[in-house]
């Protein structure tokens, strides 16, 4: 039960630290890239190409979370990246509808829905992806 618990705190931590990292880098980029485009956080929020680049290194920073819970885990390695994905939908649900953050009130609601339909699938996928690599680096039984 500890592990279980650990696991998904693990996993959460885990894809905040790649998230907030990945956005640290990136939101400074794009805005000295394309001054003319983005001149502001305003017009990141409002971007599609840069809306869509946010979804994608979310799911990315998201599936190392569900790769990071399920290394933890152990067992059912699939349940518990799915409970962190469900933990972290609820945290992003809240986040959209108290929209705690002036940006939160710029980003378009597809972003958001979108968001919200793939966190699950996307924390399974790296629990997945554990499970393969587990599965490989198991030594083959010789006959």
């Amino acid at each position: 039960m500890i592990r279980s618990v650990l696991a998904v705190i693990a996993g959460l931590v885990a894809l905040t630290i790649v998230s907030f990292g990945i956005e640290a880098a990136a939101d400074p980029l794009l805005l000295h890239l394309f001054p003319h485009a983005l001149p502001n956080a305003a017009a990141l929020a409002a971007s599609v190409p840069a809306r869509l680049f946010m979804i994608a290194y979310t799911m990315f920073s998201i599936a190392v979370g569900g790769y990071v819970t399920a290394l933890i885990a152990r067992r059912r390695p699939i349940l518990h990246a799915a409970i962190m994905g469900a933990i972290e939908a609820a945290f992003t649900l809240y986040v959209m509808i108290a929209a705690p953050f002036p940006e939160v009130r710029q980003a378009p609601a597809w972003g958001w829905i979108a968001t919200l339909i793939l966190i699950i699938p996307a924390a399974c996928a790296g629990a997945a992806v554990r499970g393969s690599r587990a599965t490989s680096d198991r030594p083959l039984a010789h006959a």
